[in-house]
């Protein structure tokens, strides 16, 4: 059965999904010097607005932005939801924590359980299908993608809703990442020498997917194929990965058998590229490996920030620009490469029909997902 993508709801600091992709054909970064909670110093934050978003306003944009992009009018009855979220809405819950027990007001505190987005989505567009809310860190994006392609391919239903949105921007956020040193100073700057850590983001992508059957019969537009996804987790640690890489190695391998390609067979590989000192050498260990004949990659991360749960889908995106385009976006901020790899300092024109799109975890999580350009011959 093949699953097709119909429809993109997408934001993030540079803005909507034109806006996004024009800002990284001109080598634009939306990470600035931010302070939005006084009593913490300024840092380099990826912000959609000048204050952190409300993640349930950001969930409904984006999902009325995709049901509008795929042409379809609601209530969606039969359509499936999969949306997820590593951090949710934890800003609610420090701001509860934080507001004096007489003046705390619990009346609206079930709108801000952790599946929250999904639930707002399903009542938003009238969905009675079935609803999940995936939570894997990094990697919640791309878990929810293969949720929803297996709902669909299962006969649960022939159309569903997928992706995830990321509001991470708030005290304890930040204070954690602080601790473990993961947070740059300065700036994003994927597979650089320079590179320092990562950089917070906001973001929400989710797309509709549906079987081609379905998306033909409606004439709709089509932006490209979802062939098949590789999920895994490391068992090494709660929060660190594994740098052997054994259980990432198994994820794409697994995504590639699932998708019936060779290494070969891939133009592009959208990386997960953190900034991070591990993950940047972790993952370029892995595609050296995996793809010695060499494929083209790149990070928009130095453009638009760590969305956490997000990234996977936003780089989705990405890839799906990159079809409509045949164009591959670049490594903004990436200045002096530190591995060798074929990594994209530039827009570079080029014929794209398969892409990769990873992401890794805290926890060791591990998630690929393999995307073809659509052939209205198949």
């Amino acid at each position: 059965m093949q699953i097709v993508v119909t429809g993109i709801g997408f934001r993030c600091a540079l803005g909507d999904l034109d806006r996004t992709w024009q800002g990284l054909m001109n080598d634009r970064s939306a990470i600035e010097l931010c302070q939005p909670f006084a009593d913490l110093p300024p840092l380099p934050l990826a912000l959609i607005d000048k204050q952190p978003q409300q993640i349930l306003d950001l969930t409904r944009t984006v999902v009325a932005a995709a049901i509008a992009d795929a042409g379809l009018s609601l209530p969606l009855p039969d359509c499936g939801v999969a949306i997820g979220s590593s951090r949710s809405c934890q800003s609610a819950w420090e701001r509860l924590a934080a507001t004096p027990d007489s003046q705390r007001d619990l009346t609206g505190w079930l709108d801000t359980l952790p599946q929250s987005p999904a639930i707002a989505t399903a009542r938003s567009i009238g969905s009675r299908s079935a609803l999940l809310a995936p939570m894997a860190a990094c990697v919640t994006g791309i878990w929810s993608i293969a949720q929803a392609v297996n709902l669909i391919r299962s006969g649960a239903c022939g159309r569903a809703i997928a992706g995830a949105v990321e509001a991470p921007i708030t005290p304890l956020t930040i204070a954690g990442f602080t601790q473990m040193g993961a947070l740059a100073t300065t700036g994003c700057y994927p597979f650089d020498l320079r590179r320092e850590g990562l950089v917070l983001g906001e973001a929400g992508a989710v797309f509709m997917l549906e079987t081609a059957d379905l998306a033909r019969s409606r004439g709709a537009k089509i932006y490209g194929e979802i062939l098949g996804f590789g999920l895994t987790n490391d068992a090494y640690h709660p929060c660190a990965m594994d740098e052997t890489g054994t259980a990432a190695h198994g994820a794409i391998l697994q995504c590639l058998d699932r998708s019936e390609l060779v290494p070969t067979d891939i133009d592009y590989i959208h990386a997960h590229g953190t900034s991070t000192l591990i993950n940047d050498r972790r993952e370029s260990k892995l595609i050296q490996q995996l793809f010695p004949a060499g494929v083209a990659v790149s990070s928009t991360k130095g453009a638009t920030g760590h969305t956490l749960g997000a990234s996977g889908t936003v780089g989705m995106a990405m890839c799906l620009q990159a079809i409509a385009t045949q164009i591959l976006p670049p490594c903004v901020g990436l200045k002096q490469p530190e591995f060798d790899l074929d990594l994209v300092k530039i827009p570079r024109d080029i014929k794209v029909n398969n892409l990769l799109c990873l992401g890794f975890g805290f926890g060791g999580q591990n998630a690929a997902i393999a995307l073809r350009k659509w052939d209205d011959s198949d």
